[in-house]
């Protein structure tokens, strides 16, 4: 039986169910209020012939169902990219993941000596149930080298303490390494085993990446849902949802009102979702949305003379003397994305609050600010940089502040109340998901409606703390995965 769908926010989540459920014979709607990109943040947006991606996007999953996917979109338009990625501390450069000799080497003996030593302490005496980002990592690293490695970046990014950053958000992003398991690693690195290539990269080695960034894969996706009948509304936001007589009803931002949808599948931010639905929700509920946060970022884009400064994907900024927190070479990403071999293409990422001084600058001031920066780092001259230019990322990463588990805890159990109401992606539910957990919600969603029934419970993706930095690419069929990370049916 053909179902009514409204997808709002055309993102990594929203395409993925308005392809799936299109093949499936659906009848699809998708809201995008951008008037031009579709991707979200895995769009590519373009200056004078050159692409940037916005944040970063590795195409690695160890879904097969997921890597497939992105085959059957772009096939052949996709390259193999070697990783790297290095951590800059103090005038020098290391190795991300952090390699346990060559940190030790440069950070000097005594430094050393005290971050083992500072290890040791945190092995014997641990921080029990760590509630915190700074106490797990204390717990994993130690004390001293949790200074070194992850605070100064960490409070960038987020803007706050590290001491008031849910321990959770620590296990889902850092791989369960401690300082004795890297060094274990780099004495006895397992070797892949023989097989299909396509199978025994690991993440740490190479991804996949399409030609022109990541808004490449979902422009193609649009191309091929509305070639299956799927209906894409662009520089069109919703404004209203509401459920009356077991249907949704949908008002938009250009003032039209689409009734008769038996789903709404929303990627839009958990806090502006929920403002937007009748019959209101609980009282508990809607306020525990609204004190739910994002943090945002600029992308500060310098074009410049290429002197072969460095080779990494990107670079993290742990020196406090200067606010950019990480840096992209785009061309590392794909050469496909500098249209001039002489030049090179930087992405300085500053992350601020939408509103705040950085924010509001105007984008000569930033642009400087991203030359000198990047000189004072030492990986180009400000004088080699010939262009510019600015993109703003509102709502980038939800937070995950101390009560932010207890707020979306009570979203999701109002949600019993509001049938065929489905959050999905990185903001939709308000969890750190990389782009392939994104769209195995969606993927879950479409597989619910299509069935007609609640087969799989969408909010146990991405709780995996193994997942980030390591396996197989593909090696597990979507059912076959741990249920902590793909959900198996949860009816027989």
């Amino acid at each position: 039986m053909q179902k009514k769908i409204a997808i709002i926010g055309a993102g990594p989540a929203g395409l993925t169910a308005a392809y799936l459920l299109g093949k499936a014979n659906q009848e699809v709607t998708v809201f995008e209020k951008d008037p031009q990109y579709v991707g979200g943040i895995s769009r590519t947006e373009t200056y004078k012939g050159y692409s940037f991606d916005i944040g970063g996007h590795r195409f690695f999953s160890k879904s097969k169902e997921v890597e497939d996917f992105w085959t059957e979109i772009l096939s052949d338009e996709m390259l193999e990219r070697p990783r790297s990625s290095r951590i800059y501390y103090n005038h020098k450069f290391f190795a991300y993941p952090l390699a346990a000799f060559e940190a030790l080497r440069k950070l000097g003996i005594i430094q050393s000596t005290l971050c083992v030593l500072s290890y040791l302490k945190a092995k014997v005496f641990p921080i029990k149930d760590p509630k915190n980002f700074e106490d797990w990592v204390t717990n994993q690293f130690g004390k001293r080298l949790f200074n070194i490695f992850f605070k100064t970046y960490t409070e960038k990014v987020w803007g706050v303490p590290c001491n008031e950053i849910s321990a959770d958000w620590a296990a889902q992003r850092i791989k369960g390494l401690s300082l004795s398991s890297a060094i274990w690693n780099a004495l006895f690195k397992p070797k892949a085993s023989s097989g299909n290539d396509n199978v025994i990269k690991t993440l740490i080695d190479s991804f996949r990446y399409p030609k022109k960034g990541p808004g490449m894969m979902w422009e193609r996706c649009v191309e091929k849902s509305k070639a299956l009948g799927v209906k894409i509304e662009m520089n069109t936001s919703v404004e209203e949802i509401y459920f009356a007589n077991n249907q949704w009803g949908v008002k938009t931002s250009n003032g039209n009102t689409l009734q008769g949808f038996d789903y709404v599948l929303s990627s839009a931010p958990m806090r502006e979702l929920v403002a937007s639905v009748h019959p209101k929700f609980p009282e508990k509920a809607f306020n525990a949305s609204q004190q739910l946060k994002y943090r945002d970022f600029i992308t500060v884009v310098l074009i410049c003379k290429d002197e072969d400064a460095f080779s990494d994907n990107w670079i993290y900024i742990h020196d406090p003397n200067v606010k950019v927190g990480r840096i992209q070479n785009f061309k590392s990403w794909s050469p496909y994305m500098v249209p001039d071999a002489s030049m090179a293409c930087y992405g300085l990422e500053y992350f601020c609050f939408e509103g705040d001084g950085l924010w509001t600058s105007k984008n000569e001031d930033l642009i400087n600010l991203g030359k000198k920066e990047i000189e004072e780092i030492g990986l180009t001259k400000g004088v080699n940089v010939v262009d510019g230019y600015v993109v703003r990322q509102p709502k980038a990463y939800p937070v995950y502040d101390h009560s932010y588990k207890e707020n979306v805890d009570a979203v999701r159990e109002a949600l019993k109340n509001y049938p065929g109401l489905y959050l999905v992606g990185r903001n939709g539910m308000h969890k750190y998901n990389n782009q392939d957990h994104s769209m195995m919600t969606a993927m879950l969603a479409a597989k619910n409606i299509i069935a007609g029934n609640e087969l799989y419970d969408l909010w146990n993706v991405n709780e995996d703390a193994e997942y980030h930095e390591g396996g197989m690419r593909g090696e597990e069929e979507t059912e076959k995965i741990s249920e902590r990370l793909v959900p198996t049916s949860i009816k027989n």
